[in-house]
């Protein structure tokens, strides 16, 4: 949201305290000493748990072979495993706080942590090589190589009387200290700057540095300014890289202002830079301090999940996935079995309800192609707490998604239960599934984000739990897969310990597919098989398949970019055909207009496949894994809603209420239950279910016998799945999924 609050915190509220040290360890923060006033420096150790915003102070042992840490400011404590690592700081030799004596700390101490909460106590490792000189006021950061597993603390700048740019290497396997030699321009000598690790390199930003041009002032009464310099330096090559130079002109204020005592904190590839002071040494009575909110990205987003289905109707899917974190906007693709209508070289009069979303105030970096300019380092932007995130690359433009709209259609707001119910496209005759030789398998919809989404949400191991689809949502609601594998297998009882089930029983499993090994079929119509009568459930002979599709043959075309990881599709757009030919051979080419083409609806019956990218202030990701959907055909009944699970001693109770479109006379209802099979073990991403129930009543009981029997789910929460689904003349429509929230402790008994 972007919006700043104050917690209600609790316990042993520490004092307020400035140039602390700081680390996060989940969601757990432990502070260690400070100045609390001046001349008068702390040594306590607080923690706080952020889930319960409780402070407890905590008493670490001593260490066994010295004296605890002396109260200090400035010090840098870093988090690597379960333990952190405290080096330097100023001191004060004066017992007298208005009588401040400072002394420059190089001692080194270890403080081993309990898991989730409390620590063990200091230690002094014993270690090899050269201390690096006293200092306060520098940085310390803790990287290892992927490929070589020991990890290293690197030392960089400080104060120590003067300002350093030295950098020290420290092997916490062998504890041995070094000064690994580097290449490149090393940055100028600083302290109060910041140093944070984004992959293989470590940022540093701002701080004190020397007011002359070739900072070589190195005396204690020298001119000293703040910076607004940035570099980063490579810790595999140990090459500085300048990104920002200290002299680099900035009129339109487009870049972070020079600041020092600011903070900076890395999450994902993202740079997030958060206040500072500016001024002069000589003029500390002017100086002032920052309110802004800057952050920088590194690289292009990772490609999200892949694309899940909430519900669909004939003519709309309502989608979900997962959200990629700090980025700005999701680029929505798909591709239809169907022809599509081909755009001429004139685009048409069709205006969607776009914008370019940008900062308020002016405050973003790229509010025009033509304001940016060509700048060889990375870009960065400015967040302002009291706005909402919604800025957006050069050349993107995104279709608003507020609270209640997402590309002009409505969203539905997400019940507040904890009941998963996703919408399953049954196998039958009259919607048209698909079968091939060599089986396509599709992705089982799943929720796995608590913010996520409308209609999505999951049961716990309650009581008594429902769900209650919003009525605003299209009545005809289906399908989120094609049940695309199907094998009538003969159940005994004893291969179910005991469960109750019809002699004959559908097992019908699913899975995901990759868009590099996908091949496009128009798919026959085909029959689930379950024994129970002639009717829409038999059997029928698969009908020859036409030649597939190559993908590079496919045209994608762009659904839009969405703020949130949610959309409605009704539409796509159509681009021209020149537009196409050049997008077929650039997978990065440059967004469209949409506000200059046509748009084309969804058509009953039809199979899309989708595929998102994430996008921030370098460009468009990688796509995602391919998900297939294909809409529902009139005459259907639609899912059940209003699903609740009720647990007695030795079952569980389901029941739900008929479908708010029926299309027709309901004639049954069949649940299904996801069990575990030796297929589910070769390939977990297949679901194999088997039918609990078939009758007219809207309830069914579980037993124990048949819950033994059940697969628990582990895509995302545990969870045991079930599926609903009505009958009517004309066949089964879609099916209602539910996951069925385990506890861990307890879910092998259930």
């Amino acid at each position: 949201t972007n919006q700043w609050f104050l917690p209600a915190v609790r316990g042993d509220i520490p004092p307020g305290c400035a140039a602390h040290g700081f680390v996060c360890d989940g969601t757990r923060i432990l502070v260690f000493g400070g100045m609390v006033e001046y001349g008068r420096y702390s040594n306590d150790l607080y923690e706080l748990q952020a889930s319960r915003w409780l402070w407890k102070k905590v008493k670490p042992q001593a260490p066994s072979n010295g004296s605890p840490p002396c109260p200090r400011l400035g010090h840098s404590f870093s988090l690597y495993g379960n333990k952190c690592y405290l080096f330097g700081g100023l001191a004060n030799e004066s017992e007298d706080s208005n009588n401040n004596v400072p002394r420059y700390l190089n001692d080194f101490y270890e403080l081993e942590l309990q898991h989730g909460s409390g620590v063990v106590g200091w230690s002094i490792p014993v270690t090899k090589g050269i201390l690096p000189s006293p200092r306060e006021s520098h940085t310390a950061i803790v990287y290892c190589r992927k490929d070589v597993g020991s990890p290293k603390m690197y030392i960089f700048g400080g104060m120590c009387g003067c300002r350093l740019n030295d950098l020290w290497e420290l092997d916490i396997e062998t504890m041995t200290w070094s000064r690994p030699e580097t290449k490149g321009t090393v940055p100028l000598p600083r302290s109060l700057h910041t140093a944070n690790v984004i992959g293989n390199k470590m940022y540093v930003f701002g701080g004190w540095v020397p007011q002359s041009a070739g900072g070589e002032i190195s005396a204690p009464d020298g001119e000293w300014k703040c910076t607004g310099s940035f570099s980063y330096l490579n810790l595999d090559t140990t090459e500085w890289i300048g990104l920002i130079s200290d002299c680099q002109a900035d009129k339109s204020n487009l870049l972070p202002g020079p600041r020092a005592g600011h903070c900076a904190v890395a999450i994902g590839t993202r740079l997030y830079i958060w206040s500072g002071r500016d001024g002069y040494r000589k003029a500390w009575n002017n100086q002032v301090c920052c309110k802004d909110l800057w952050y920088l990205d590194t690289e292009r987003p990772l490609a999200p999940s892949q694309v899940q289905l909430i519900r669909a109707t004939t003519n709309s899917f309502q989608l979900k996935w997962d959200e990629v974190p700090t980025v700005e906007g999701y680029l929505l693709q798909l591709h239809a079995d169907s022809p599509v209508p081909l755009v001429a070289g004139t685009p048409g009069t069709g205006v969607p309800e776009t914008s370019v979303l940008s900062s308020q105030g002016g405050c973003s970096l790229h509010q025009s192609p033509q304001s940016v300019p060509s700048i060889p380092y990375a870009e960065m932007k400015v967040d302002h707490p009291s706005q909402t995130n919604n800025l957006i690359p050069n050349n993107v433009q995104v279709a608003l998604s507020s609270s209640s709209k997402v590309e002009g259609k409505e969203k539905v707001a997400a019940p507040e239960n904890k009941v998963t119910q996703e919408t399953m496209k049954n196998h039958t005759d009259a919607t048209g599934f698909k079968e091939s030789n060599a089986p396509s398998l599709l992705p089982v919809c799943t929720s796995s984000s608590a913010q996520t989404s409308a209609n999505v949400a999951e049961l716990h191991d309650l009581d008594k739990q429902s769900v209650n689809p919003d009525a605003s949502v299209s009545s005809t609601v289906s399908s989120t897969q094609t049940m695309v594998t199907q094998q009538a297998v003969k159940t005994e009882s004893s291969s179910t310990n005991g469960a109750v089930v019809k002699d004959e029983t559908s097992l019908t499993t699913f899975n995901s597919k990759s868009e590099a090994a996908e091949t496009a079929y128009v798919t026959p119509s085909t029959r689930l098989s379950t024994g129970q009568r002639n009717d829409s459930h038999s059997s029928r002979a698969p009908q020859r398949l036409p030649a597939p599709v190559k993908t590079r043959d496919r045209r994608w075309y762009d659904v839009g970019i969405f703020k949130n990881n949610s959309a409605v599709v009704s539409q796509f757009y159509l681009l021209p055909e020149e537009t196409l030919n050049i997008n077929s051979k650039m997978e990065g080419a440059d967004v469209p207009d949409y506000r200059l083409l046509k748009k084309q609806d969804l058509f009953p019956g039809t199979v899309y496949r989708f595929r998102v990218a994430a996008i921030n202030g370098c460009g468009v990701g990688p796509f995602s894994k391919i998900s297939e959907f294909k809409t529902c055909i009139p005459g259907f009944p639609g899912a059940p809603s209003t699903v609740k699970i009720t647990k007695s001693v030795d079952c569980i109770h389901l029941s739900w209420e008929p479908p708010a479109s029926p299309s027709g006379n309901i004639l049954e209802y069949s649940a299904y239950l996801a069990i575990r099979s030796t297929q589910l073990q070769e390939n977990p991403s297949q679901l194999v279910f088997m039918r609990i129930y078939c009758g007219l009543k809207t309830s069914c009981i579980v037993t124990a016998a048949q819950l033994s029997n059940a697969h628990v789910d582990y895509t995302s929460r545990p969870a045991i799945v079930f599926r609903i689904s009505a009958k009517n003349e004309r066949g089964y429509g879609p099916a209602t999924q539910v996951r069925w929230l385990q506890d861990m402790k307890t879910s092998g008994s259930k």
